[in-house]
């Protein structure tokens, strides 16, 4: 078995062609720096047969679900035959976009009990997608499922479960784990280009009054035009609220903040590329900064997370400062650093230095010339080989989608029954390390999570 280490990987890129090594196809180079813009590798369009249709639905047809069905609607083979949605007026706009044949309804339950769907995507609030997609695998159907997968810690086991009896595919929605670009890094991370990983750092920061999820509220939203008491399901019941039905991020009840809507990408990036299953324990801070319009979710958020595979995460999401929207994830190892951000990633590589240097001016001048003789004896003067350092910068080729990837590959699993690329154990290790978050805050505590059996202790 070939050892990996940070010289082994550079002494395998001088013998190949840099292009065949990276799956990617050179765009520029300087000295100590070469540029690529990764290959997608996607195979011509083969005709889909009449018999390999799948036809698809959307539960809950929100700004999310919706963009999530152009998505999917563009693989070969695809077709979305109806609609639910607790408000009146997205069900006409799914009209208006994929045609008057498309059944709509307010009741999932309508569209889980006929026999020509084959699968679901379920973009509802977060407290139902463990009811929606628990009743949609019950009934035959396949699932794509939003992230985050959970609501409470509860959700995950009942999910799993009912995945494996009713022999369901079941793909989560955390379009990463599909993504070239994650899956450069975690091939560079596994070749050794940056050494042994100590720490990752990820953060997003969204800056914007939409970024905070102020969604626009429809004039007309009224009890007529919207279904509040369906919308509600297990929440706690309260009188109608445009807000709360339309905004329904901002509150605990519908939605897990920001460590369900943002923390859980950065968890599933970090489980995909380094391959660990979940942190063993985890403490947040967090409060609403800014956006203190009657919501009880926080606008900043930082996490710290212990891995027993030997590196630390630290997160931050932040509503607050008024700059542009940014997302990154830093992988820092023994020799360098692995950095991704939207449109590909960058491998800076620092060659550790080959002795422990010395301090001596204060010795007297006599010790000094000792010191320095017997150090010489035992470090000799080297070249400092310029080629073990360097940058590497990998871009996504133009127009590259991550999400239309994870719903191709979504739909090759429901065609033949294989493996999805993120099943639901993925899904709740990623929901649920997410989720430690919220608890830290709630319990003022560091909170100690089982990655293996997935689950809370005491």
């Amino acid at each position: 078995m070939q050892i990996w280490n940070r010289r082994n990987f550079l002494k395998v890129a001088g013998a190949v062609s840099a292009a065949s090594l990276a799956g990617a196809v050179p765009a520029s180079g300087e000295p100590g720096r070469r540029v690529f813009t990764l290959a997608t590798q996607d195979e011509p369009a083969k005709p889909v047969a009449a018999n390999d249709h799948i036809q698809i639905a959307l539960i809950g047809a929100g700004g999310q679900g919706m963009g999530d069905t152009r998505s999917a609607v563009q693989v070969p083979g695809v077709k979305l035959v109806a609609v639910a949605d607790c408000y009146d007026g997205r069900l006409a706009r799914s009209k208006e976009v994929w045609g008057d044949d498309v059944f709509t309804t307010r009741d999932y339950k309508e569209i889980l009990a006929r026999k020509d769907i084959d699968a679901v995507i379920i973009g509802t609030p977060d407290h139902w997608h463990k009811q929606a997609s628990v009743d949609a695998m019950k009934a035959g159907k396949d699932v794509y499922c939003e992230k985050p997968m959970i609501h409470l810690y509860s959700d995950g086991p009942e999910m799993i479960e009912t995945a494996r009896s009713t022999n369901r595919i079941i793909q989560i929605g955390s379009q990463r784990v599909s993504s070239v670009l994650y899956a450069k890094a975690k091939e560079l991370l596994a070749a050794g280009a940056i050494g042994k990983l100590n720490m990752v750092t990820a953060s997003w920061d969204r800056n914007s009054s939409m970024g905070a999820w102020n969604y626009t509220i429809p004039p007309d939203a009224s009890p007529e035009t919207c279904d509040w008491q369906r919308f509600q399901g297990t929440a706690p019941k309260v009188e109608f609220s445009a807000e709360k039905f339309f905004q329904w991020r901002k509150w605990k009840a519908y939605g897990s903040g920001v460590a369900g809507d943002l923390f859980v990408h950065l968890f599933s990036g970090t489980h995909f590329v380094t391959g660990a299953h979940g942190p063993t324990r985890g403490m947040a801070t967090g409060a609403i900064r800014f956006w203190d319009d009657g919501r009880d979710a926080q606008d900043v958020m930082l996490g710290l997370f212990d891995y027993k595979e030997g590196f630390n995460l630290s997160l931050r999401v932040n509503f607050v400062d008024g700059g542009e929207e940014s997302e990154s994830l830093i992988f820092t190892g023994s020799e360098g650093t692995i950095q991704i951000g939207w449109t590909g990633l960058t491998v800076n590589r620092v060659p550790r230095e080959t002795e422990p240097g010395l301090t001596i001016d204060t010795f007297p001048k006599e010790m000094q010339a000792q010191i320095e003789a017997d150090y010489r004896k035992k470090y000799p003067p080297h070249s400092g080989n310029a080629a073990l350092g360097g940058e590497e910068k990998y871009n996504l080729p133009q127009g590259y989608s991550d999400q239309y990837d994870h719903f191709k590959n979504f739909f090759a699993s429901v065609r033949s029954r294989k493996p999805v690329v993120e099943d639901a154990v993925f899904g709740y290790r990623a929901a649920g390390a997410a989720l430690l978050s919220n608890l830290s805050i709630e319990r003022n505590a560091v909170v100690k999570w089982d990655p293996e059996a997935m689950k809370v202790l005491s």
